[in-house]
């Protein structure tokens, strides 16, 4: 079994601000995937020094060193699992979860069974038409909203499992 970590939104300008819980859930994955919105290369680097192997994307509030340094998506397949990474820049309303495979052309990238992906602060397990969406939600508790990550579990064969988990309220 590989236990994934999908977290997105820390909005952190100092990784050492990033909240404990966290910081060990991401040592605790065998893969760690951060969906977007750091804001700085230092929170970045944060992350992969503590991550086992890390798989990340910049967000629309990332500033533009971060913007510069890393993909908009990615994609990765564990254990037959396929999954798509990506922090949508939606403005106005947010689209339903299925507007993101335009971001993965099934020609460039095949057919995913899974799009993580960050943006929204909400977290969500969602399958829709064969995809399953992953929205950690916050990566860090404020004020009445806790901080949520998510986990995928694969095993060999693209069997996997989908959880949301709190990992701090706001003190």
């Amino acid at each position: 079994m590989t236990r994934i970590l999908v977290v997105g939104d820390t909005h952190v300008r100092q990784w050492d601000d990033t909240h404990p819980a966290l910081r060990e859930a991401i040592r605790d994955a065998d893969i760690a995937i951060h969906c977007g919105d750091w804001v700085t290369m230092d929170a970045v680097e944060g992350f992969r020094a503590e991550a086992r192997q890390a798989v990340v994307v910049h967000g629309n509030s990332d500033y533009t060193e971060v913007r510069r340094a890393l993909p908009y998506r990615q994609m990765i397949e564990v254990d037959g699992v396929r999954i798509g990474v990506t922090h949508p820049a939606w403005a106005g309303p947010e689209p339903e979860p299925e507007a993101l495979l335009h971001d993965f052309p099934p020609d460039e990238y095949g057919k995913l069974d899974i799009v993580a992906y960050g943006h929204i602060h909400v977290p969500l397990d969602l399958k829709r038409d064969g995809v399953h969406y992953i929205n950690g939600g916050q990566g860090y508790p404020s004020f009445r909203v806790p901080g949520t990550i998510g986990w995928i579990e694969t095993t060999p064969g693209g069997l996997f499992t989908i959880r949301i988990e709190v990992f701090a309220q706001h003190s």
